[in-house]
């Protein structure tokens, strides 16, 4: 697989209407938020999980697109697979709970392993040290914190449940409730979400890292189709409706690149669109002192003036 030969940087933009794009755990499932801005957060762990998720949708069964970090995986046992290519007549390789490389060039050989088999290891890296040793990978894309744009005010909603967990919790509902057949088997709870917020989140591939791994040209046009796709098979209720917006990728001609991330992110700007501004007839927009509830009222724009030598921007949607 033949690596990449020049660096990307990019913006990408996604949203959420009346859901829960990333609960706090530490926070009885509360939105993420920066408790100075009240701005919320979306972990790059989360994203990367949705990425991995449609990678295992779209990609399943083929060579080369396995995914390492999987709902219910044995990591070891991932890792036993690499052994068990370079040490095939070793009895110990398929039974033990440690292993360890031998030499060097073994190191290498699991690594690689692992990096050519494994789509989100040859993607974000891993530390695979856990007892059966594959060594540690620094994977060539690495993703920032998702940030709102602008501030935004959790909901939580009651919600009631018709009907009762087990014969006991019935009896309780029952003589809780009386003569009001209204509230048996009722059982109240509650649900966060966000009314709107328009997320921004930044990412780096490096070209360097990409020899390392062997993460190529046909990953990163999977990596854009999984950033543009992923929310469309991560449906729940309580996510509501997410959507990726916008991806703005900036494409250098160097490996090393041809200019720093943050002054190319600079060029994404991000504003409200105001009442007074041009629309469709029939669509009304929000004053800029009214929430935003909707992509519609925010305007993305780019400058492509005096781009650096050797960055292009390429708007993937």
């Amino acid at each position: 697989m033949t690596a990449l030969s020049h660096r990307f940087d990019f913006v990408f933009l996604f949203d959420v209407t009346n859901g829960n794009p990333n609960g706090d755990p530490d926070a009885g499932n509360l939105p993420r938020l920066d408790p100075e801005t009240n701005q919320g957060l979306v972990t790059d762990v989360c994203l990367k999980r949705k990425i991995r998720n449609y990678a295992e949708l779209a990609k399943g069964g083929e060579t080369g697109y396995a995914i390492y970090v999987r709902e219910g995986a044995i990591l070891n046992e991932q890792h036993r697979k690499a052994y068990l290519t370079q040490r095939p007549d070793d009895k110990k390789a398929a039974t033990d709970k440690k292993l360890s490389p031998q030499s060097d060039d073994e190191m290498n050989r699991l690594r690689q392993f692992m990096c050519d088999n494994f789509f989100d290891v040859r993607t974000f890296g891993a530390v695979m040290s856990t007892g059966i040793n594959c060594g540690q990978v620094r994977g060539p894309v690495q993703l920032s914190f998702a940030r709102s744009v602008e501030s935004i005010v959790p909901l939580e909603i009651s919600i009631t449940r018709m009907a009762a967990t087990n014969e006991a919790e019935k009896k309780k509902n029952e003589d809780a409730s009386g003569d009001d057949q209204r509230t048996e088997n009722r059982t109240m709870g509650r649900k966060y979400i966000v009314p709107y917020g328009l997320y921004r989140a930044h990412g780096f591939v490096s070209a360097k890292l990409s020899e390392r791994t062997g993460f190529g040209d046909a990953d990163i046009a999977f990596l854009w189709d999984a950033l543009k796709n992923m929310f469309e098979h991560d449906r729940s209720a309580a996510r509501g409706e997410m959507a990726a917006r916008k991806l703005v990728a900036f494409e250098h001609s160097s490996a090393l690149g041809n200019a720093p991330a943050h002054e190319l992110f600079e060029r994404v700007v991000i504003d409200r669109v105001s009442a007074g501004d041009t629309y469709p007839i029939g669509d009304k927009r929000l004053d800029n002192a009214s929430p935003a509830r909707r992509f519609g009222d925010y305007r993305v724009t780019i400058d492509h003036e005096n781009l650096p030598d050797g960055v292009t921007i390429r708007e993937l949607f």
